[in-house]
């Protein structure tokens, strides 16, 4: 089973190089905090791409989804949209979260929590027995250095090490990228901003089932 894997497009979406797949991912920040046109947009561009299944969440730059859920889900007609649910591809359990802890004073702060009691009630919700979480941000300590600083939300790591997913999905920092192991989990960063306005092209994952 192929899996692509993105996030972080920001609008450029279609200078993304995107293998082919049995299954797309998105890890949310389709937008620069704009308007429905730019998701209506997006949602066009996903159907131009021959995966044959989509899942998509939003980010903290995808403002005008953080309004309604029931209007976010109508609007993706050619894509899976999670938020705090899960579905099954494929035999595939796929859970998808689009929160993150506020960030900084410059960032869009769409699904945006203050860190503890509201990121945590959000994190509670993820079920067991899922195999793929795709979340907005990294947890705490994986992937999620800029500058130094860790960006990653710690409840986030006590969910995953919680739910053990056999794959964790995610972007927001954008200075980190690949694919790295703790525990039972892969844990894969997918942005695709890279250094000096260079995009890279998504991931393509060979997804392994639990032995």
């Amino acid at each position: 089973m192929k899996i692509a894997l993105f996030s972080d497009s920001h609008g450029n979406h279609e200078q993304i190089v995107i293998p082919a797949a049995d299954i797309l991912i998105f890890a949310g920040d389709m937008t620069n905090c704009r308007s429905q046109s730019d998701d209506l947009e997006f949602n066009r561009f996903l159907g131009t791409l021959p995966h044959p299944h989509k899942i998509v969440i939003a980010g903290n730059h995808d403002n005008y989804l953080v309004r309604d859920r029931r209007e976010a889900k109508a609007l993706f007609t050619e894509a899976i949209y999670l938020q705090d649910e899960a579905v099954q591809v494929c035999g595939i359990t796929i859970y998808g979260a689009p929160w993150q802890p506020f960030f900084n004073d410059l960032a869009c702060d769409a699904f945006a929590l203050p860190r503890g009691g509201p990121l945590k009630e959000k994190w509670d919700l993820i079920p067991a027995g899922i195999d793929i979480l795709v979340t907005h941000t990294p947890p705490a300590g994986v992937l999620d250095l800029d500058g130094g600083i860790g960006h990653g939300c710690f409840d986030l790591t006590g969910a995953v090490a919680r739910v053990q997913p056999k794959y964790h999905v995610f972007g927001h920092v954008h200075t980190q990228h690949g694919t790295v192991r703790h525990g039972p989990t892969i844990s894969i960063n997918c942005n695709v901003q890279g250094k000096k306005g260079r995009l890279r092209q998504a991931l393509l994952l060979d997804y392994e089932p639990r032995a």
